[in-house]
């Protein structure tokens, strides 16, 4: 089994230019970021991107911290390691801006690959960014394993929405990886009580898993 260091968040429909109604509306309101978003690059991360690290992990907490739910801590450590192992996407803006960020974790000897921390900037939001990282996220995860089953933990209904578009199922606690190191990744997150008075049965965080071996 693969080592992990603990960290505290698919045929594919094209989300790239996949933006709603509301959508839309927020971008006609703010043309400068409506050209951003046809210029917005999603690639995988690098050692390159260490530089970003600090921000990453800044925009997570206050982001956590706003939220008051759902988000546990990012150790830069952790981050760095996955950026230099390629198991991270970044997000940046046309003008060099970071933009956004996700990244996996593999468990039980590759069996499970968890899409995790999943973020964007506050000035890219709802500007359909965050379903690219979504998708983007989702390709690297079957590229590097296309065996393993894909699971999310989310409380965000936009993210259940983007996970559903990409096959991803509701699912319990059961179906999801038994591997401690990555149930120890939630005691930072301020629900971390409920799941250990539940015994890491259930939490206020939807489970949704993809099956790549189920029928079409």
């Amino acid at each position: 089994m693969k080592t992990q260091q603990p960290v505290l968040d698919f045929p594919v429909k094209d989300f790239s230019n996949d933006v709603s109604f509301s959508e839309k509306k927020c971008l006609s309101g703010n043309s400068h970021v409506a050209d951003e978003l046809l210029d917005f690059t999603v690639e995988v991360a690098s050692a390159d991107h260490t530089l970003w690290l600090k921000e990453i992990c800044d925009v997570t907490l206050s982001s956590a911290l706003a939220r008051g739910t759902g988000i546990s801590g990012r150790a830069p450590e952790s981050l760095e390691e996955k950026m230099k192992n390629g198991e991270a996407v970044i997000a940046f803006a046309s003008d060099g801006r970071w933009a956004g960020f996700s990244f996996i974790s593999s468990w039980e000897d590759d069996r499970y690959v968890s899409n995790s921390g999943l973020i964007v900037a506050p000035e890219f939001r709802h500007t359909g960014l965050a379903k690219r990282i979504k998708r983007e996220i989702f390709e690297l995860s079957r590229r590097k394993y296309p065996k393993a089953s894909i699971f999310s933990l989310t409380t965000g209904l936009a993210v259940m929405k983007m996970n559903h578009e990409l096959g991803f199922e509701p699912v319990t606690y059961s179906e999801l990886t038994t591997d401690a190191f990555f149930w120890e990744n939630c005691r930072s997150c301020v629900n971390c009580p409920i799941l250990i008075s539940k015994e890491r049965k259930n939490c206020l965080c939807t489970a949704m898993l993809y099956n790549p071996n189920r029928p079409v």
